[in-house]
């Protein structure tokens, strides 16, 4: 996604070292490496199993296997102390999405699954199938921008009273009657995103790796990253402004901003040429930031 225009963002030194903390399908990756000269070096971190597939075959490329929620120890186990910038996509990535078993995508019949990784213990079965109303009406809510977030959840409540729901197919039909055809396909989207980001934690994922990166760039060093939901955008941006999520920015006794980045350039957002090629490239916000 804004493939030149998220690594453009790092302003690639060919002697530095960089990080893809969704490595994916590689394609960031891969215009990371067209940039490095020998001496440079790519770190890519992917929970998913079949990320490893894609793996690249370049003595600069290292990738990690793990969840970016644990960036810095991974670096250092790797001998990194600092990198010269950290490129992030947080959205699904298209094999995921089109891979019909891993039941991230409303065109498939599969098992309610979205996991990122498989071996993680809760799975979109268990959220479906074993969250209270009150729980099942906050990730709807908040994860799902859905405005009937309340009546989904008892919809879904009622229907694994009779039986479990077990596929995502199975979940269609159990809102069967919340689901206008003029709507299906959008209020679908936004319920898949709202149990995916429950089932991955990927709000709780974004905020432990953002506060990391303060201390793994060097000053100088860029953050590269795109988001897809207005929950994940707005914590980038609020952390990129403040060096926090919550409260006022903290000063120092001359009443200086004690902040950790600058952000470089404005909100960037896909052209309508991207767009055209890829509709999941609508939502996607993607901000820059330098370590100061």
């Amino acid at each position: 996604m804004m493939l030149h225009e998220t690594v453009d963002g790092l302003d690639v030194k060919e002697d530095g070292v960089y990080v893809d903390v969704t490595f994916g399908g590689g394609g960031h990756s891969k215009e990371i490496l067209s940039r490095l000269g020998p001496k440079g070096k790519l770190y890519g971190f992917d929970q998913d199993e079949d990320a490893q597939e894609n793996a690249l075959d370049d003595e600069r490329f290292v990738l990690i296997h793990q969840n970016f929620r644990h960036i810095k120890r991974f670096l250092k186990f790797y001998g990194v102390q600092k990198a010269d910038g950290i490129l992030g996509d947080f959205g699904v990535s298209s094999h995921q999405f089109d891979v019909p078993e891993r039941g991230f995508s409303t065109r498939f019949d599969a098992d309610l699954d979205m996991r990122m990784s498989q071996k993680s213990a809760l799975s979109a079965y268990d959220v479906v199938n074993t969250y209270d109303h009150g729980d099942l009406k906050r990730i709807f809510g908040l994860y799902g921008e859905l405005k009937n977030a309340s009546t989904v959840a008892a919809t879904i409540i009622d229907g694994r009273a009779e039986q479990p729901i077990k596929t995502t197919e199975d979940l269609k039909n159990t809102l069967r009657r919340l689901l206008p055809a003029h709507k299906e396909n959008k209020i679908l989207a936004q319920l898949y995103q709202a149990i995916r980001i429950e089932v991955n934690q990927e709000v709780a994922v974004l905020r432990e790796f953002l506060m990391q990166t303060p201390d793994i760039l060097e000053k100088g060093g860029r953050l590269s990253l795109i988001s897809y939901h207005s929950l994940e955008d707005r914590l980038v941006k609020r952390f990129i402004r403040s060096g926090k999520f919550e409260g006022e920015v903290e000063k120092d006794f001359y009443g200086n901003p004690q902040v950790p980045f600058k952000k470089i350039s404005g909100l960037i957002t896909p052209s309508k040429q991207e767009i055209g090629l890829n509709s999941r490239a609508r939502s996607a916000k993607l901000r820059i930031a330098e370590k100061l």
